[in-house]
C-alpha cells in the first residue's frame, strides 16, 4: 500500500520508516527531494529495535503549495500525510496556500489526509486539554492551525474528503530537534553537568510526546476508519515538570543533578524585538509557566495503543544521544 508523507523532519521521517516497516511502500515530499541530512537521520531507532524496512522509502522533490504537483506524486496512495512545518514566525503567510492544496490534492486523489497537529489551538488557560476542548485560542500561529483544521473537518463532513488530525504536545526523543524544549539544546548540557536553560518556568506540569509514539498515532489514525473526522491526541505518558523530567534524564543517564536556571518570558520578549523566532516563542510562552496537560484517554481507545513508558523513552533517547556524539567526534 502506497503513502504519502510531506516533511522529512523529525516527525516526518520517524512516520516514513514506520510506514516501510509495517510493509506500506512511502513516498517522501519536500523541497528538495533527498533524504533527511545529518547523522543517525535516516533511521532513527535502527540501533535500538535492528528492523529493516520491508517497504520501500523514495524522495521526490515537489512544492507543496502546488495541488497539481502534489496529486500527481499521491496518485494512488492510501493516505497523504501532511507532516510539514513552515518557518515558525511564517505560519500566517505559509500555511494557507499549502494546507488548500493538500486538501485539494487530497480530494483529486481519495486519499485520507492525516494532519500532524499541535496543542496550539486550545489556547491559553485550558490548562487539560480533551479532543473536545474548545479551539479558542486568539494567538495568531494557533488561529492557523484551527483554521486548518475547520476546513479540512468542512470537507470531510460534505464528503468531498476523509480527514483526520493527531495532536501531540512538545515531543522528545531520537531525532528532536535543537530547539526542542526538551532536545539536544536541554539534554546536551544537562549530561555535560552544565547549566540546562528552559524558557519560562520549570515547574508547571507538562506532557512530552514521544516522537514513536506520534508516528504510530498518524499511522494508526490513517488506517482506522473510526478516526476519519474527528482529532486525536498523541497517547502520551504521564505529565513532568521541566525540572522533573531533566532529573529522570540525569539518573537514567548518571549524569550530576541537574542544574537549571529559567530565562524568564521578559528576556525572551525583549530579543523577540530583533529575533522573529524569539517573538514567537515569547507569544507561546504561556505553555511553560502555566499547567499543560493533554489527555489522551479517548485516542488511547481509538488508536489502539498506549504510550510508551518514561523508562523506554529515557533510554532510548539516551542511547540516540549518544551515537549522535560519537558520530560527531
Amino acid at each position: 500500500m502506497k503513502h504519502v508523507v510531506l516533511g522529512k523532519g523529525p516527525i516526518g521521517s520517524h512516520l516514513a520508516h514506520q510506514l516501510a516497516d509495517a510493509g506500506h511502500d512511502v513516498v517522501v515530499l519536500s523541497r528538495s527531494g533527498g533524504p533527511p541530512a545529518g547523522p543517525g537521520a535516516p533511521s532513527p531507532l535502527a540501533a535500538a529495535t535492528a528492523a529493516t524496512p520491508r517497504g520501500a522509502i523514495t524522495h521526490a522533490a515537489v512544492d507543496a503549495a502546488d495541488a497539481d504537483a502534489v496529486a500527481r506524486a499521491a496518485a494512488g496512495a492510501a493516505a497523504l500525510h501532511n507532516a510539514l512545518n513552515p518557518a515558525y514566525h511564517r505560519w500566517t503567510t505559509d500555511w494557507p496556500p499549502v494546507a488548500e492544496a493538500l486538501l485539494t490534492a487530497a480530494e483529486r486523489t481519495g486519499a485520507v489526509y492525516v494532519m500532524t497537529g499541535n496543542l496550539y489551538g486550545y489556547g491559553r488557560g485550558t490548562r487539560h486539554m480533551l479532543e473536545a476542548s474548545p479551539l479558542a485560542t486568539a494567538e495568531p500561529k494557533g488561529r492557523v492551525r484551527v483554521a486548518m483544521w475547520e476546513e479540512a473537518l468542512r470537507r470531510h463532513e460534505d464528503g468531498r474528503l476523509r480527514a483526520t488530525e493527531v495532536r501531540g504536545s512538545d515531543y522528545l526523543g531520537p531525532l528532536s530537534l535543537e530547539h526542542a524544549h526538551a532536545g539536544p539544546r536541554a539534554l546536551r548540557p544537562l549530561l555535560a553537568g552544565k547549566v540546562v536553560r528552559p524558557i519560562g518556568a520549570a515547574d508547571a506540569p507538562h506532557t512530552w510526546t514521544y516522537l514513536p509514539d506520534f508516528a504510530r498515532a498518524l499511522v494508526a489514525a490513517a488506517t482506522t476508519e473510526a478516526a476519519w473526522g474527528r482529532a486525536w491526541h498523541v497517547p502520551s505518558p504521564e505529565p513532568l515538570t521541566f525540572r522533573e523530567l531533566m532529573a529522570r534524564f540525569a539518573t537514567a543517564a548518571g549524569a550530576p543533578e541537574p542544574r537549571i536556571r529559567v530565562v524568564p518570558l521578559a528576556m525572551v520578549r525583549a530579543l523577540g524585538v530583533a529575533q522573529p523566532m524569539m517573538r514567537e516563542l515569547h507569544a507561546m510562552g504561556y505553555q511553560f509557566v502555566e499547567p499543560f496537560v493533554m489527555d489522551s484517554a479517548a485516542s488511547q481507545d481509538v488508536l489502539g495503543f498506549g504510550p510508551t513508558p518514561w523508562p523506554t523513552i529515557l533510554d532510548e533517547t539516551l542511547a540516540w544521544m549518544r551515537r549522535q556524539e560519537r558520530v560527531a567526534a
